[in-house]
């Protein structure tokens, strides 16, 4: 083989050997703009709505139920139906009437305040009202081993906030569902009872638990004070 055959055939090998570094370049780029694409379309995934349906859309859904139902017409409320939110206070399952109550806030911040009270969480502010919170687990003689998540206000005057540890949800039964009147309950604040879902409440009366409050505090309610039904 002549020197010029030689230099063409080296040529020949080293320009198909450039080629084959340039394929494998190309595969290598087009790999990751796959990879950096899936990563994109994961993340767009993760930040979609659906995605979101954990806690916080939880929270959104019964939120928006609990508003819904104020905004129903008055007739919709009939007496063979009640409104009811599903709680937990002190590890065990109550339930609240809807009517009684006013707004319902998760994670809502209260500032402590300093006093013999320990049923008293603090104040907190709602449309620039001071509102003073009680911890529901404790007006009913339960130990308080952590923080409460959520707080209702409390329909009617003054302001006040009840907080309690978990929500189960929002249901509206029958009358039939709920279990007499009888038996007060710890401090008075307890009327009757409620089966959902297999499992027996007590209902927490709004008012009583008011009144609870008040004797608390030391403080008679006075006539210009208002109570839910």
């Amino acid at each position: 083989m002549t020197a010029a055959m030689e230099w063409a055939a080296g040529a020949t090998e080293r320009a198909a050997t450039e080629q084959a570094a340039i394929d494998r370049a190309v595969d290598v780029e087009k790999t990751a703009a796959t990879g950096r694409a899936l990563s994109a379309a994961a993340a767009q995934a993760l930040t979609s709505p659906k995605a979101k349906s954990g806690v916080r859309g939880r929270i959104v859904r019964l939120r928006t139920d609990f508003d819904r139902s104020f905004a129903q017409p008055q007739s919709s409320h009939d007496a063979e139906h009640v409104e009811l939110l599903a709680v937990r206070a002190g590890g065990r399952p109550y339930a609240l009437r809807l009517a009684q109550t006013s707004g319902l806030h998760p994670d809502r911040p209260v500032t402590p305040l300093p006093g013999p009270l320990p049923a008293l969480l603090g104040l907190a502010g709602f449309a620039g009202t001071v509102v003073p919170v009680y911890d529901l687990a404790a007006l009913l003689g339960h130990a308080v081993a952590e923080t409460p998540r959520w707080l209702v206000l409390a329909a009617g005057a003054p302001p006040l906030g009840l907080a309690f540890h978990g929500l189960d949800g929002h249901v509206r039964v029958t009358a039939d569902a709920l279990i007499g009147e009888a038996g007060a309950g710890r401090r008075g604040a307890l009327r009757g009872m409620a089966v959902l879902d297999g499992t027996t409440r007590p209902i927490i009366d709004v008012p009583a638990a008011r009144a609870a409050v008040h004797a608390l505090a030391g403080h008679e309610p006075g006539n210009d004070e208002e109570t839910a039904p």
